[in-house]
């Protein structure tokens, strides 16, 4: 039988959820580990996550439901369109000499079959289409990654990037495949795939 959380992980909280000790509260809440945690949204860690939300906002997935960290994909659009988001940028939170190359990672993965409980023995790509969002803007005193404007993102058929049989592409591949798209235009370049 395939083990599962109990239900209260898979609620989303509010942050007001207070920290216990012998089942007393503490003066901590949820929210003061978020704030904690993932304030940096520029960090390679954070920035991944962030983009997903963001692409999930422009495809209008309901938010209601907690993000699944261990899906074959990340995100299902309300009409079934199964997406993997890839994120880079040239700015980092460490200290930089230069801009960063932009390279996201294809590779397939082994993902988890929560129905047996078990990781695929096979690397594959699940998805039907690939969004890679980069934060393009690349002045350090005035990147802010909740500028939509500073990001852009490129949409691919996941086909497409199955038939290059690699694991990682550039930014210039990516140019001389598609063009960029703003916020304000990723859901349709993602329902036109």
């Amino acid at each position: 039988m395939p083990f599962s959380l109990p239900q209260i992980f898979s609620q989303q909280k509010t942050g007001n959820e207070a920290l216990t000790f012998e089942d007393e509260n503490t003066d901590l809440k949820l929210i003061d580990f978020w704030k904690w945690s993932v304030s940096d949204i520029i960090s390679n860690a954070t920035r991944g996550i962030f983009a997903e939300f963001i692409v999930a906002t422009a495809l209008k997935i309901d938010l209601s439901a907690v993000r699944e960290e261990w899906g074959a994909f990340d995100l299902t659009s309300p009409e079934g369109i199964k997406v993997e988001v890839k994120a880079s940028a040239y700015i980092q939170s460490w200290e930089q000499y230069k801009l960063s190359s932009i390279q996201f990672s294809t590779k397939a993965t082994l993902p988890w079959d929560y129905t047996i409980d078990k990781r695929s023995s096979v690397a594959v790509r699940l998805s039907d289409v690939y969004v890679f969002s980069l934060l393009h803007h690349s002045d350090q005193s005035t990147i802010d990654p909740m500028k939509l404007e500073q990001w852009e993102f490129y949409v691919l058929p996941t086909s497409i990037v199955t038939n290059r049989n690699k694991n990682s592409i550039s930014l210039k591949t990516l140019q001389s495949l598609t063009m960029a798209v703003k916020y304000d235009k990723l859901r349709e370049a993602i329902l036109n795939i």
